[in-house]
């Protein structure tokens, strides 16, 4: 079995466990904090009838995440190659516009989004990673966005711990992904010629206990009071090389050379 389908059938196997328990309103809560935080620096993205594609789609959290945190439209697509996903998202909303394709092999037409945003999908696929980024980049317009939050190593005791994590934790398939250095994850947007607009680095505290529930559901101690302040203190590090050095992600936006 190659490493796309044993990713895709690891993916079918988790993807309900997944999709409950990130319905818990801490984890709601918080991903509305760092995603408000980010994306209301950014007017430019606060345009009615966007022209979105989300790649490695999943249950369409992207769209969900632009439509209510910038109060737009969209002109939404998104692909996955979970077809359970799929047609999870094609009973619910029928209308919505995805399509099963495989991210390093989809064919899309050059220069027609305005923004692509990828959300937790290149670590699924780290063997072609660099490829993905510049496959799907093609795609963008000219002055066009790439959104792209990854798991991230900030440093080598983190990385040894997210190994453990990966090899012991079964919502991981330690044989197929892997998190990324910081400095490697910026290289794939760098060769494909798009330009850091913003580096933020949310995965600190209230990360760890709230952003992934699937995976440690005895982390999500406290209610959201708990999480409003543990943000509030992550928000210090957000930008800065102590939050790099200490997080475990990158959240980023790029733009595409004019």
């Amino acid at each position: 079995m190659d490493k796309i389908e044993q990713q895709r059938e690891h993916f079918n196997s988790v993807a309900e466990r997944y999709r409950t328990a990130r319905k818990h309103e801490n984890h709601l809560l918080l991903k509305s904090l760092i995603w408000e935080q980010f994306l209301g620096r950014h007017p430019e993205l606060k345009k009615d009838g966007l022209v979105v594609l989300e790649a490695m789609c999943g249950f369409a959290d992207g769209k969900k995440i632009l439509e209510t945190t910038l109060n737009i439209t969209t002109n939404y697509e998104g692909f996955d190659y979970s077809d359970e996903v799929l047609e999870t998202l094609k009973e619910e909303q029928p209308d919505l516009k995805v399509f099963h394709a495989d991210a390093g092999a989809v064919e899309l037409e050059k220069d027609k989004y305005e923004v692509i945003i990828l959300l937790g999908g290149l670590h699924h696929v780290p063997h072609m990673a660099k490829e993905v980024v510049a496959r799907l980049s093609q795609s963008i317009k000219p002055g066009g966005y790439f959104i792209n939050l990854e798991p991230t190593n900030g440093n080598p005791l983190f990385k040894a711990v997210r190994e453990r994590i990966y090899a012991k934790n079964s919502l991981f398939d330690e044989e197929t992904e892997r998190a990324f250095e910081v400095s490697e994850l910026m290289d794939f947007f760098e060769s494909s010629n798009m330009k850091p607009v913003d580096i933020t680095y949310p995965g600190l505290s209230s990360y760890v206990l709230y952003y992934n529930p699937d995976a440690f559901p005895s982390l999500n101690l406290g209610g959201q009071k708990m999480v409003r302040s543990l943000f509030a203190l992550d928000k210090l590090f957000l930008r800065n090389t102590l939050g790099r050095w200490f997080s475990f992600a990158t959240l980023s936006l790029w733009q595409k050379a004019g």
